[in-house]
């Protein structure tokens, strides 16, 4: 456990780093901030503001203080950031505190806030994508495997790799226009729209509907995926002995397959399952962007058009944290699963 955690922090390590190399080429973030037509003397003061005269290296080595949960401050530092958390010293303090993410440069929020205000989208994105995709992609691969050959079989492989092929992006596209223009009068769905909507007269309402287009483009995929892994691993179960040996001790049909094969081949789609929850967050980036859903992904799209560091930084690490701590959970659940595996 405790080594799992340690090569976590190496892995948002990594990303820190990469990132931040990344986007010293993309430009100078000062433009956006005061315009074309802005004088170099208010240039180069906001550049001292936010610390972008400073050398590279020192300005890394600044975010990773920032985002580490050990750092080293001034006092004046803390108070102008409004860091929270334990501190001893009296001028240069150490202390524990939580990762600060900075402000954002164009709204001057805290990027805390900024991404609180979004994850909630996201999250609930993600989990239509992915209810959507395990209880219909472990239905298909289920029924392809009891009708092995059949066109039943075929349909679903066949669906399971065009669903494969396309990507995301592409597929958004096409179901935006289609369900979302053209067939609009039909289907009441929309091309763009948001979990909440706020009208003169009603306020801010919660529209569902919103969530049905960029949760079927999400879940397509991964969809795919465990349609074809559960038809494998059933398939695989169905030949063994204990099969056989249920069917002889009188068991109906529907227990064999839920109670016996199901459990015993569900760990290999367990991990699918575990690693695409993780995929589906960071995959939501353009999905997000193209359906107009507020959330994390369109907020870091937005913010890399405006070469908004602080938040792209604070949405990138926010996702490698999700990665992480999913993978330690579906390890804990395989030791669940099958005791015969050690943690």
């Amino acid at each position: 456990m405790f080594k799992k955690i340690l090569y976590g922090f190496v892995v948002l390590l990594g990303v820190i780093t990469v990132v931040f190399i990344l986007f010293q080429g993309l430009g100078d973030p000062t433009q956006f901030i005061t315009g074309q037509n802005t004088d170099k003397t208010t240039i180069q003061n906001i550049r001292k503001e936010l610390s972008l005269d400073e050398p590279k290296w020192k300005q890394f080595l600044f975010y990773v203080n920032d985002v580490s949960p050990v750092s080293i401050y001034t006092a004046n530092a803390i108070q102008q950031k409004k860091i929270e958390g334990l501190f001893l010293g009296s001028n240069l303090k150490v202390g524990v505190k939580w990762p600060y993410l900075g402000s954002s440069y164009q709204s001057k929020k805290q990027v805390t806030v900024i991404l609180m205000q979004a994850l909630p989208n996201t999250i609930v994105l993600t989990i239509a994508a992915m209810l959507l995709a395990a209880v219909v992609g472990i239905g298909l691969g289920i029924l392809a495997a009891v009708y092995k050959g059949t066109w039943v079989d075929t349909s679903t492989l066949f669906t399971s790799i065009l669903g494969i092929s396309v990507p995301s992006f592409f597929t958004g596209i096409v179901i935006a226009y289609v369900f979302g223009f053209v067939l609009s009068k039909f289907t009441g769905l929309h091309m763009l729209g948001s979990l909440y909507e706020v009208t003169p007269f009603n306020g801010k309402t919660l529209e569902l509907k919103n969530l049905i287009l960029p949760a079927l483009t999400l879940g397509i995929r991964p969809l795919a995926i465990f349609a074809q892994l559960t038809r494998s691993s059933m398939l695989n179960e169905l030949q063994q002995d204990y099969i056989r040996t249920a069917y002889a001790k009188g068991l109906s049909r529907t227990k064999v397959l839920f109670s016996h094969a199901l459990k015993n081949a569900f760990n290999p789609i367990l991990t699918a399952i575990t690693g695409w929850f993780a995929e589906l967050l960071a995959g939501a980036f353009f999905v997000e962007f193209i359906f107009g859903w507020n959330g994390i992904g369109k907020v870091t799209v937005d913010a890399l058009e405006q070469l908004d560091f602080p938040v792209v930084m604070g949405s990138v690490l926010l996702t490698s944290c999700f990665f992480i701590v999913v993978n330690i959970l579906s390890d804990a659940m395989y030791a669940y699963l099958d005791p015969r595996l050690k943690y």
